[in-house]
């Protein structure tokens, strides 16, 4: 049994196209790099800027129009960098002020941008300002910087809240005072090594605007920012009788995340970023916030202009959840003005050529063990291929993770020992955590450490698999990842996908996804996604431009897709 595409196409418009001169940043493809993970230039074992600039060819390469940059700030490293002690310094881990500046530099001569991460919610307790507050009397300015309450109880024994930790564990932390005696508690929703700032406090809002025009003037073209959703908790700290589950608690009912209050802040950050003129400079929300209308607040004119659709990234590979997701992220986006932003796969989460060889429909694991069940690799590779294809057609804005362009998937054998995740440390290994999606990328078969060094060092060990996905294995060979994803993104650009006009193909049945994008210029593409288990044949007219995989004659085999002009 074959399904049929019918000619005409019966469709039905769900987002219009956007300008032909729109801003950069609507439609951008950008690649995010994992500091640590990417390429060591010093060879002890740790990615670090130097190692970046040597290789940002390989990007000018791939196709993509900027690069987002995972923290590379001076910090004790207790959650990979997101434990900032000095937004205005670089780690000697990852090098100087004088890497960075030589990066960003480079990349401008390769026509990328360069987006760097912004960590407003804490800082590190190694932080200037935090060491001052334990040094500080309760009640004083140095503790207002900070979230510092009262115990509860008779001797103040007890937390403020009931509030719990994103990495498990209680998320107060009671200090002992500068004369020995127990003393107030502070607010840390990830890790105690990061306090939670407070927003009510113009200190902390200036010096972070401060911050913003450090880099800015330093030539970067934007911010991606941590927990955009989390910098201002509710009036009078309530009790919340419910367990955060990780950043995946988006409900504005917790009091800590997606209060109305933060709009405010970015508001004012707008207005700042918008003052340097063109190009525009932009910031990308990391806001894991639902339903889809709360986060289309925070792309709103005077706010950000982008935030990632983890409502995307978390469905799973069943055509129904995807048709709808797809089509209320747009229309949410669209009726305030903003572009969507897709995105499958970070470093916080499962890689999606791992995450879709599991059984889909099931919750996401937070990181897979050796004892774990583990996924059907080639099943996930073709679906993560396919996924990406899709992907990488609908208008708006997309983020790669480094090494998805590899088809990585995720380390899931990576033994216990070296696990540096604070969530496998604070859930008493209950959570393998985040640190399989961050092995160190694998750039030559049979070097050491893949040539991620000349050494063999490596902070993390890379699985076997890496070897034959390296980057000299794949390149120039037909039909491999990282080939896929070079021809998607020219593609992208030459027929103006992430700017056109999105119109839904009906009548191909509940499990196959059909779409018509309409560039400004009035040239049209199909894209058909087959999550059936039979074939689909594509339409008479129809000459195909890429596929996920290999087709049968004009049939698309499951777990396929396709772009392919029509007339």
């Amino acid at each position: 049994m074959t399904t049929r595409v019918p000619t005409p196409l019966p469709t039905r418009d769900l987002h219009p196209a956007s300008e032909a001169d729109a801003p950069w940043w609507r439609d951008a493809v950008i690649y995010q790099i994992y500091p640590r993970s990417w390429a060591d230039a010093a060879g002890d074992g740790v990615g670090d800027l130097a190692g970046i600039t040597s290789r940002l060819t390989y990007l000018r390469d791939l196709g993509v129009d900027a690069v987002w940059l995972s923290p590379f700030y001076r910090s004790p490293q207790n959650d990979a960098g997101y434990d900032v002690s000095d937004h205005r310094d670089v780690d000697p881990a990852f090098g100087t002020l004088a890497d960075a500046d030589a990066l960003i530099a480079r990349a401008h001569e390769l026509d990328l941008r360069v987006i760097v991460d912004l960590v407003p919610n804490h800082t590190s307790w190694e932080h200037e300002w935090f060491r001052e507050a334990l040094a500080a009397e309760p009640g004083g300015p140095e503790r207002d910087r900070y979230m510092f309450r009262d115990g509860r109880g008779e001797d103040g024994e007890l937390p403020p809240t009931d509030w719990l930790s994103n990495f498990g564990g209680g998320a107060w932390t009671r200090i002992t005072e500068p004369d020995g005696s127990p003393g107030q508690w502070y607010l840390h929703l990830f890790d105690p090594s990061q306090p939670d700032l407070n927003w009510q406090n113009p200190e902390v809002r200036a010096h972070f605007e401060g911050i913003l025009r450090f880099w800015l003037d330093r030539g970067v073209d934007g911010f991606r920012v941590d927990v955009a959703h989390g910098l201002v908790k509710k009036e009078g700290l309530p009790d919340y009788d419910r367990h955060p589950g990780g950043l995946l608690e988006v409900t504005h009912e917790a009091p800590y995340w997606d209060q109305d209050g933060v709009h405010e802040i970015y508001r004012g950050w707008r207005e700042l970023l918008d003052s340097y003129g063109t190009p525009e400079r932009i910031m990308c929300a990391e806001a894991w916030v639902a339903p889809a209308d709360r986060l289309a607040r925070y792309v709103r004119p005077d706010e950000y202009h982008q935030a990632f659709n983890f409502d995307f990234l978390e469905t799973p590979w069943l055509a129904e959840p995807l048709r709808a997701v797809i089509a209320q992220s747009l229309a949410e986006n669209d009726a305030v003005g903003a572009p969507a932003t897709w995105v499958l796969s970070n470093h916080d989460v499962l890689r999606h050529a791992s995450r879709f060889g599991l059984p889909q429909g099931a919750a996401r694991p937070n990181g897979i063990g050796a004892g774990d069940p583990q996924p059907d690799a080639e099943l996930g590779l073709r679906r993560a291929r396919a996924a990406t294809t899709l992907m990488l057609a609908l208008p708006g804005s997309a983020y790669v993770y480094q090494g998805e362009e590899l088809g990585l998937p995720e380390h899931t054998s990576l033994p216990d020992a070296v696990r540096q995740d604070p969530t496998w440390l604070r859930t008493g290994g209950l959570e393998r955590g985040r640190d399989g999606c961050r092995v160190p990328m694998p750039w030559t078969k049979g070097a050491r450490a893949l040539g991620f060094n000349t050494t063999g060092a490596a902070w993390l060990p890379q699985p076997q698999s890496y070897a034959d996905l390296a980057v000299d294995v794949q390149t120039g060979v037909e039909g491999s990842t990282l080939e896929l994803y070079r021809s998607l993104l020219a593609l992208r650009r030459l027929r103006g996908l992430g700017r056109g006009a999105l119109a839904e193909v009906e009548s191909l049945g509940e499990d196959v996804l059909g779409y018509v994008v309409t560039a400004p210029d009035g040239e049209r593409t199909l894209v058909l996604v087959n999550l059936s288990d039979t074939p689909v044949e594509l339409p008479e007219d129809a000459t195909v431009l890429v596929a996920s995989d290999d087709l049968d004659g004009r049939k698309v085999p499951t777990d396929t897709a396709v772009w392919a002009t029509l007339g």
